[in-house]
């Protein structure tokens, strides 16, 4: 292993000025300058630094030339404890990385003979002048890191290259989280963590900005607050960030903001409903109110689906609308107590998330053609859990287990929310916070296709500048009036 260089440069930083332990991120690749690839790696390194006690203090993307290369990496490497670079290694023309980094430090690259035993045994290579040999022909003062792999707790075989403070990160996003999880104690700070809570309140930044102002002026020596706008959010209009080194003055400026804003705008939101779906289904089923008696009855249908069917032949039908999506909430919930995990296929024109560990199969055309087609794709299928309730069309007679009509695909149609109103659905979504169609919050109450679905004019409205607006679905005062959505 070679020794560190000392004859050009600085040494490492040890802090910033004011005593931080910092970081700064140089991304390389043309193809993120020209918006071929969306870089992933900086936002993962400033998550994990920042769990590690470091403050990232900068990021920096520059191309595939070894000249901007090197002149970031002699401004970071003065500037931040450590430099983190990220992409620019492998065999051909453009990964320039290690040649960059020796320029910085008035070195040349050189074939180190441990890198390039592993080079030989990994690609079966001994040319010295293959494309692979390349990944061997480092700086000068190079130090090898081998890093501990968290899923394994073997060691890396093929180790990360260091020099000074720099630290040269693949870009191949897998390879580079593997490496920083692995390689973590490199970076780690003991004498500082980082304390952070957030406040997410439903009104615009206008009316809050005075009690903001007022809050910077007090606490910015040792708190950092943040607004950030979000126009897609079902719950809230503004999230606000508080960030500390000190838990006291933290919660000092946390008390004020929740003592200061203006009362009922703040929103105690959910930001993972999914992974706790169980403990408030299941909570819900047992407090006894009239929402949980509904849920109770629903869950108790899955139940039975669940001790009918093996899952391998069990799907839900989800078309993005807010009953299914209820229904798919009440679905995971229940898998998860009984299953543990959800390997089920899913009938769906759109899912939500990918936090329900559902195999999804798309299929199109209306129901009848769809489950046609879903037979064909998957003949193992015997159930499918719908999400209609007695007030749809042609839905008045059916039971929670009720098999197809004869000329259809052949299925049993599990229907666990048969007796629930347009009410019980909007109070169950929102009061687990749960993520749904932006549409319905646009003045939508019913979603079809994108040519028989119009705006409710029962939610239509004029504001105080004379605008036509539309309240949101869950708005709705006459549960009558929520197919009026509809052509």
């Amino acid at each position: 292993m070679a020794a560190q260089s000392n004859d050009v440069g600085s040494s490492p930083v040890a802090s910033s000025s004011d005593g931080s332990v910092t970081a700064g991120i140089i991304i390389i690749g043309d193809e993120i300058l020209k918006g071929y690839t969306h870089d992933t790696n900086s936002f993962f390194m400033c998550k994990k630094l920042r769990s590690l006690g470091v403050k990232v203090a900068k990021i920096s993307v520059v191309p595939d030339e070894v000249d901007a290369i090197a002149a970031e990496i002699v401004s970071f490497s003065h500037k931040f404890t450590y430099v983190l670079t990220s992409g620019g290694i492998g065999p051909t023309h453009d990964d320039v990385t290690f040649e960059a980094v020796a320029q910085a430090f008035g070195e040349k690259v050189f074939p180190h003979p441990e890198i390039v035993s592993l080079v030989t045994k990994f690609f079966a290579k001994t040319d010295a002048e293959c494309p692979e040999m390349k990944l061997a022909r480092v700086p000068e003062s190079s130090l090898l890191n081998y890093g501990i792999d968290k899923k394994t707790g073997l060691s890396f075989r093929y180790p990360l290259i260091s020099v000074r403070n720099v630290y040269v990160f693949p870009g191949i996003p897998s390879l580079m989280e593997r490496a920083l999880e692995g390689l973590g104690h490199l970076f780690r700070n003991e004498q500082t963590r980082f304390y952070s809570r957030e406040i997410y309140v439903d009104t615009d930044e206008t009316r809050i900005a005075p009690v903001l102002d007022r809050a910077y002026g007090l606490f910015k020596r040792h708190t950092s607050l943040g607004s950030y706008p979000d126009w897609v959010s079902n719950y809230f209009r503004v999230k606000l960030t508080l960030d500390s080194e000190s838990e006291s003055h933290l919660e000092e400026a946390y008390t004020f903001l929740m003592e200061n804003l203006p009362q009922g705008i703040v929103v105690p939101f959910i930001t993972d409903p999914v992974s706790r779906a169980t403990t408030d289904v299941y909570a819900l089923t047992k407090s006894g109110s009239p929402l949980g008696q509904k849920v109770a009855a629903a869950v108790q249908t899955i139940e039975e689906a669940l001790d009918r069917y093996p899952l391998w032949k069990i799907c839900i039908g989800f078309n993005g609308g807010k009953d299914c999506t209820a229904l798919l909430h009440l679905f995971h919930a229940a898998v998860q107590r009984y299953c543990l995990y959800l390997p089920g296929p899913v009938f769906a024109l759109v899912c939500p998330t990918q936090e329900y560990n559902l195999h999804i199969c798309e299929v199109h055309g209306n129901i009848k053609q769809a489950l046609a087609d879903l037979k064909l794709q998957h003949p193992e299928l015997e159930a499918v859990l719908m999400g209609t309730r007695r007030t749809d069309p042609y839905s008045c007679t059916l039971t929670p287990f009720h098999m197809t009509d004869p000329d259809w695909p052949p299925y049993m149609r599990v229907n666990p929310l048969l007796d629930w109103t347009y009410r019980d659905i909007w109070n169950f979504l929102r009061t687990l916070y749960l993520p749904y169609c932006i549409l319905y919050d646009k003045g939508y109450t019913s979603l079809g296709s994108m040519n028989n679905t119009q705006k409710n004019p029962a939610l239509r409205y004029t504001d105080a500048w004379g605008r036509e607006c539309y309240r949101p679905a869950y708005k709705l005062e006459n549960e009558e009036d929520e197919r009026t959505s509809r052509l």
